[in-house]
């Protein structure tokens, strides 16, 4: 078995079917958890981080208070009455005899859900867990990644780590099935020197910052998006603005805010296909409330509701 229940106290992620031995039997959805990634030390291996997909499942009646509640931002109900199926695969599971073992797990179970045909919304986690997530797209490209994001994620390594959360779209950008990259909240600093700008740079990486954002707004963003693409989105929890997401591990103010954010993934929706997303990097020690758990999920909503609206999952 690829995948682990959650403990009996953690329901699954809105409300979907329990799957965790992956059968994937007429799935249109697959939530999976991937709680672990490359850390940068012993401590760093296990970190709040890895509690994040247990904290999502947690806030589920707060994200959404039932499958056939009416959705203000959806204009009904999430799946809109359609015989849509949603299935939560459980968490990929971690091995201290065997640290790395994981990622391959992480990258097999991706590629049962897109072998089954259903969209994988991943629960992270640290960023490194997009590395094996879009390794997993290898055969599927061009992909477009569009990234939420603090930082650029640019690093060849740190302390000898290439896959770490410092890494993802350096890694990305190696891949043959990985194109245009789009790096959208950018702000204040982080693990990038000079040199990783310039590597983004010369990549062709579309480096935009939230103020650049804040003044030109999402739909001027979105028109340097390619139309007809297929888009993999990745959601560092803390390119949002720590308004709506303080838990986070590195909280800044000024970040892209919950509107622009969903503006954004309904952009996306109706500008070609989004094949594939991820939230990460949420600490729930530190997360007020809830709330960015909530936020995280309701950026998943806003995108879910109006993927199902576009017809993407009729039958």
């Amino acid at each position: 078995m690829l995948t682990i229940p959650p403990r009996r106290d953690h329901a699954t992620f809105l409300y979907s079917d329990p799957d965790f031995d992956m059968e994937l039997a007429r799935a249109d959805i697959a939530f999976l958890g991937i709680p672990y990634g490359s850390g940068y030390s012993l401590a760093e291996q296990v970190p709040d981080q890895a509690n994040g997909p247990a904290a999502l499942r947690r806030a589920t009646d707060r994200i959404l208070r039932s499958i056939e509640r009416y959705d203000f931002d959806l204009g009904g109900p999430l799946y809109d009455n359609r015989p849509v199926r949603a299935v939560d695969c459980g968490d990929v599971w971690g091995d201290v005899h065997a640290s790395k073992s994981h990622l391959a797990r992480a990258e097999q179970a991706v590629r049962r859900i897109l072998a089954a045909g259903a969209l994988p919304v991943v629960l992270g986690g640290d960023h490194g867990i997009p590395i094996p997530v879009l390794r997993a797209f290898d055969g599927r490209g061009p992909i477009t990644l569009v990234q939420i994001d603090q930082h650029i994620d640019w690093r060849e390594e740190v302390n000898g780590v290439q896959d770490g959360l410092s890494s993802p779209i350096r890694r990305a950008s190696e891949m043959d099935h990985i194109g245009a990259i789009f790096q959208i909240g950018l702000r204040a600093t982080g693990s990038a020197r000079q040199e990783e700008v310039e590597a983004a740079l010369a990549y062709g990486a579309d480096l935009i910052t939230a103020c650049e954002l804040h003044e030109s707004g999402v739909d001027a963003i979105l028109a340097r998006i390619p139309d007809g693409g297929r888009y993999y989105v990745t959601i560092d929890m803390d390119g949002m603005d720590p308004s709506c997401a303080p838990g986070v591990l590195a909280p800044c103010p000024g970040g892209v805010t919950f509107s622009e954010a969903r503006a954004l993934l309904r952009g996306l929706v109706r500008k070609g296909r989004v094949v594939g997303m991820d939230v990460v990097e949420i600490t729930p020690r530190t997360d007020t409330n809830a709330l960015t758990c909530i936020t995280a999920g309701r950026l998943i909503v806003n995108l879910l509701g109006t993927a199902v609206r576009a017809g993407w999952f009729d039958r």
